[in-house]
């Protein structure tokens, strides 16, 4: 099978894209609070609760806290690098459902190696983009 390559991106998109971009490049990591003391706590965020927790009351130099500041473009929201909305697909039926012009195809994990080819193939005649395959 021959991999698509994706489309060119729209116009209006692009400039919000950039933004995007370059907004996510400046974005700090989250770490769970004291996550760097402990083995037993993983990095993934949680909001702190303490009554004396310095880092929920904003305390200087305590790390960074997400907030709605650090929010992408809502006309890129959702979107994938390229500007395009990617659909989960589980079976040839699915790609009905896709707009090749706004959506992109991503055939579900748990699919299998067959059903994985009908799709790509179906993807194919159809003109749709499959991401992984």
């Amino acid at each position: 099978m021959i991999v698509k390559k994706l489309l060119s991106v729209r116009k209006e998109l692009s400039t919000a894209l950039k933004k995007r971009k370059t907004l996510k490049r400046k974005k700090p990591k989250f770490p769970r609070q004291e996550s760097f003391k402990h083995a037993r706590l993983s990095e993934s965020w949680r909001r702190p609760r303490g009554r004396h927790s310095k880092l929920r009351v904003y305390e200087k130099a305590r790390g960074n806290t997400p907030n709605i500041g650090y929010r992408s473009p809502k006309e890129v929201r959702g979107l994938d690098r390229f500007g395009y909305r990617e659909v989960r697909v589980f079976t040839v039926k699915d790609l009905d459902a896709i707009n090749p012009k706004e959506e992109v195809a991503v055939i579900g994990g748990s699919v299998g190696r067959r059903k994985r080819m009908e799709i790509a193939k179906a993807a194919e005649e159809r003109k749709i983009t499959v991401k992984n395959f």
